[in-house]
């Protein structure tokens, strides 16, 4: 029997995913991939591989799947080392259908394939779009505050009370770059899951709180 279950989140930007998968970790204790982070710490090294990286996210476009790729298996090779792993969610990390192929293969590779859940936080994409342009970051620890509900009022940031501003990519331009690229690539990720009988879609335009409801009785917790 597998001890641990692996949670994959596919949404667009600014569907929650990022606000979800840290709810389940903190709930759950289990570790978290995030595309977003993984990007960014490579982004920070500031060599040419950094500085393309960061060209390109700030315009909306995406990563090579060839960079995307070395970078989760890197980030799988040294999740498989703990010896406390208990369960993992990943955000992001399948954006266009041949990485969520290699990605299947690594779970495989890694032998944490069984029990592996597949969830679309669904949102339209005018909602998603107002969302991300109106959405803010803070300035000192990056903590991403959603554009919803009671967040929607904050002045500070609720975890450090840091200062709040827009993040480069969250401009029009790299918005609806976004979303051309979630209709062109995305799209198939998400019917390569639904013909595989693994995809739940989860109503994404509720409340952060039954959002979260409905993800933990869809993965049985």
């Amino acid at each position: 029997m597998t001890p641990f279950k692996v949670v994959i989140l596919l949404g667009k930007s600014g569907s929650g995913k990022g606000t979800q998968a840290k709810m389940l970790v903190e709930k759950l204790h289990w570790d978290y991939l995030g595309m977003g982070d993984l990007l960014r710490a490579r982004k920070a090294v500031g060599d040419f591989t950094g500085r393309k990286i960061g060209q390109v996210i700030d315009g909306g476009i995406f990563v090579p799947s060839a960079i995307v790729i070395q970078l989760v298996m890197n980030d799988l090779e040294e999740r498989r080392k703990k010896k406390d792993f208990q369960g993992m969610v990943i955000d992001g990390a399948t954006r266009i259908l041949p990485e969520a192929e290699m990605f299947d293969e690594g779970l495989e590779w890694y032998e944490w394939q069984n029990n592996v859940h597949v969830l679309l936080i669904d949102i339209s994409e005018e909602e998603a779009t107002s969302r991300l342009l109106n959405r803010r970051m803070c300035a000192d620890c990056r903590n991403i505050i959603p554009y919803i509900g009671e967040f929607k009022n904050l002045e500070r940031c609720n975890v450090c009370g840091g200062a709040l501003v827009t993040r480069p990519d969250d401009s029009p331009k790299g918005v609806k770059g976004r979303m051309n690229e979630y209709q062109k690539h995305v799209v198939p990720v998400i019917d390569y899951y639904e013909k595989s009988g693994r995809l739940v879609k989860i109503n994404g335009e509720q409340s952060i709180e039954d959002v979260y409801r409905d993800i933990m009785k869809a993965i049985g917790e």
